[in-house]
């Protein structure tokens, strides 16, 4: 089959498109069609070895997919011919791949493929970073960085599909364009969105923050919150690892609360399937769903996994793995 593989740790532009053995699926595991595959940001950390889970070279490159079940083990609830997705962390850039059971996830048939490979890793960490991690309640307020993001486009639908009013801080007036569409109430730039926030609550102050970026903008994003607010750190995609003076959360019972959903739901286990039954009413209704804003063939990876170093992408991004 082919596959995108990653032979040395220099970045998307080393990225070779090969002819590899099909996996074989062990016990544990569903044996996958591959029709797309998203991309998301660890995939870009692999090809340089910044990802905690660094395998051993050479590797298929690949973390999500969409397609359709070959083969599944006895009592996994699968059959062949079911639509699928799936969260593989490795070898998902393939035209096969063999994926843990307890993390493939029935695929609505009102999904597209494209759609469903943007799900799993955004669409789950969402749910945990505004859900569990930032106890979203009735009527509350969340404000999210790199709102253009996949990670900020999830964050907003599911906190709109929960009934929050959503302000998404952005870069440029595309990316506003892309929140508002997402679903956001509000979109405002970077530059004085901790005035532009408290203007919007009236000088109250959002109830969540959801923080990707980290960097500079962190101190202001503790000044939006309001009495009892959560910000809650997702990532650090502004490449700056920020630090909290503490003495700022007494003045207004206010917390910084670390969301690190994967080191949670590898700890659990069933803890992702259970989250997408959650979700799936809402998946299948169109509620939750990525906007797609880039298709690349399988030959042409490495400029798809390249739009995430340069910063460039709104939405996601994903490789049709058969064309």
């Amino acid at each position: 089959m082919r596959a995108v593989q990653v032979s040395k740790l220099e970045g998307p532009e080393a990225l070779e498109v090969v002819d590899v053995d099909e996996p074989v699926a062990g016990p544990d595991q569903v044996l996958i069609d591959v029709e797309s595959a998203g991309v998301v940001f660890p995939d870009l950390l692999q090809t340089r070895g910044e990802y905690q889970m660094r395998p051993e070279l050479p590797f298929v490159l690949g973390s999500e997919v969409a397609g359709t079940v070959r083969s599944a083990p006895d009592g996994s609830g699968f059959a062949p011919g079911d639509r699928v997705a799936s969260l593989c962390v490795v070898g998902a850039f393939a035209e096969v791949v063999a994926a843990p059971v307890d993390q493939t996830f029935p695929l609505p048939d009102s999904v597209s493929f494209d759609v469903g490979a943007g799900l799993p890793m955004n669409y789950l960490t969402a749910e945990f970073v505004v859900a569990r991690r930032g106890r979203l309640a009735d009527g509350e307020t969340v404000l999210v960085h790199g709102a253009a993001g996949g990670v900020g486009v999830a964050c907003i639908q599911f906190a709109k599909a929960r009934g929050a009013t959503v302000i998404a801080v952005v870069s440029t007036e595309g990316k506003a364009e892309v929140a508002r569409a997402a679903g956001a109430d509000h979109a405002i730039l970077v530059e004085g969105f901790k005035d532009a926030a408290l203007e919007i609550t009236g000088k109250r102050g959002v109830d969540i923050v959801v923080d990707p970026v980290g960097g500079d903008r962190f101190t202001d994003s503790l000044r939006s919150l309001a009495r009892g607010g959560r910000l809650v750190v997702v990532g650090f995609t502004g490449g700056e690892i920020p630090t909290v003076k503490v003495n700022r959360l007494l003045l207004r019972n206010t917390e910084v609360v670390g969301a690190g959903w994967g080191e949670w739901a590898w700890n659990n286990p069933g803890y992702m399937r259970r989250q997408w039954d959650d979700l799936t009413d809402d998946i299948a209704s169109g509620r939750l769903a990525p906007p797609v804003s880039g298709v690349y063939p399988l030959a042409e990876t490495a400029a798809a996994v390249g739009e995430l170093a340069e910063r460039r992408v709104t939405g996601k991004v994903v490789i049709h793995t058969r064309e």
